[in-house]
């Protein structure tokens, strides 16, 4: 049996919000045992909203999360760094309706998690257990999860560009392999895109301290973290948005040109799907080993 965890101590940042452009002040606070995670909004009186998959709100050009009148921008990266460090309660507060994007990448908060320290619970954690396979298809879009004995991610991208035509990796989750080749992958968008999201009042706050920019020829910024860097975000954007399944996957998931539009969809299939995966509390020690813990309840430039 596997234990719930939490963190150890509450800690906070402060940043900018991608596509608001305001400044946000963020807290991570323990929780307890299966309360899973939950965004409070500290500017609506402690309205709360849990990251789950019932809860998505829209996609635009994030993964918003709302529930009567709260609502809760760009929550991906964040989530993706709470499950991969096995967090499976916490709160999160917010003095704004967006996450603050910190650098486009998960590795701040990784660092602020590992800074509270996490800590066991009382009670057992449960893990969806993949049994036949799960597809989703939409136009040239497609995901899916096949049974596996541990978590692990194959995405390909392909755009008309000629820097990131194609990129594909396959990477076997664990903490190391997440913190170390995935965390530090930035969001990214294209330069002729950034007048047309300003124009619609999103990307407020983005920079290239923030982003990665694609101009025609090449990149605006100093230089890329990872050759392939565009995919390894891509792994971790899904990564967080199937922490609305509010379980750790123990399968194999693997997309070809989605976005959060295309992760979250597949999110409420997979679990409208009963008869396609189980909860387990136990696990063999390999598994558990590579699985990524996704949140007990659970976005970015472009899509």
């Amino acid at each position: 049996m596997h234990s719930q965890r939490t963190l150890r101590r509450a800690i906070s940042c402060a940043g900018i919000g991608l596509h608001s452009g305001n400044k946000v002040t963020l807290s991570l606070k323990p929780a307890a045992a299966n309360s899973g995670i939950r965004f409070r909004r500290t500017d609506l009186n402690g309205l709360e909203v849990p990251a789950t998959v019932e809860h998505v709100g829209g996609i635009n050009y994030a993964t918003v999360l709302t529930r009567d009148a709260v609502r809760v921008d760009t929550v991906e990266h964040l989530l993706a760094a709470l499950v991969s460090l096995g967090v499976d309660n916490v709160i999160v507060e917010l003095n704004s309706p967006e996450v603050p994007i910190m650098d486009g990448s998960s590795a701040p908060f990784i660092y602020l998690i590992q800074e509270a320290g996490v800590k066991q619970q009382s009670q057992p954690r449960k893990y969806l257990k993949v049994l036949r396979p799960i597809s989703l298809l939409r136009g040239d879009k497609r995901i899916a999860l096949y049974p596996s004995d541990h978590f692990k991610v194959t995405y390909s991208i392909a755009f008309d560009h000629p820097l990131l035509r194609h990129q594909s990796r396959t990477l076997r989750i664990s903490e190391e392999s997440f913190v170390e080749e995935i965390a530090p992958a930035r969001t990214f968008t294209f330069l002729n895109e950034v007048e047309m999201l300003r124009q619609q009042g999103l990307a407020q706050g983005g920079s290239l301290d923030n982003a990665i920019v694609i101009g025609d020829t090449g990149i605006l910024n100093n230089g890329l973290r990872f050759d392939d860097e565009f995919v390894r975000h891509k792994i971790l954007d899904v990564i967080g948005d199937m922490a609305l399944l509010g379980h750790p996957v123990i399968g194999h998931l693997v997309a070809h040109r989605g976005g959060h539009a295309l992760h979250t969809a597949f999110a409420a299939h997979v679990m409208a799907e009963r008869d396609a995966w189980t909860l387990v509390e136990r696990v063999g020690p390999a598994a558990e080993d590579a699985t990524v813990a996704l949140p007990a309840k659970a976005a970015r430039f472009t899509s």
